[in-house]
């Protein structure tokens, strides 16, 4: 039984999203948790929020089916990151000249499933 949550428009570039997001692909829902625990990342608190809230759907999904469902089998099935819109912002320069800055988001999808 598939669960499922989706954070959206994160502020946080999807490469460096995607270095967090391979470290707990494929792992048990505990195991990647305390993994993201001790991460010095900025998405690492990001998708340890949507791991927690993937396992919450996961229950209360159970529970509305009236199934038993045991936390600890559950494991990180897909995750993936998408690039999201770009927030343009400009930057003055030297002799009145202006660069563009583009502030990247991202969409993180993570799916837990029953081993």
């Amino acid at each position: 039984m598939e669960s499922t949550a989706i954070l959206r428009f994160a502020r946080v570039s999807p490469q460096k999203a995607r270095l967090v997001a391979d470290l707990i692909r494929g792992r048990d829902a505990g195991e990647a948790l305390e993994i993201l625990s001790f991460l010095p990342k900025k998405t690492a608190p990001m998708i340890k929020a949507l791991v927690e809230s993937a396992m919450a759907n996961a229950e209360h999904a159970a529970e509305r089916a009236s199934r038993q469902l045991d936390i600890d089998d559950l494991y990180v099935k897909t995750i993936h990151v998408d690039q999201g819109a770009m927030l343009r912002r400009f930057r003055p320069r030297a002799q009145g000249r202006a660069t563009p800055i583009q502030k990247k988001t991202a969409h993180i999808t993570v799916v837990l499933d029953v081993r």
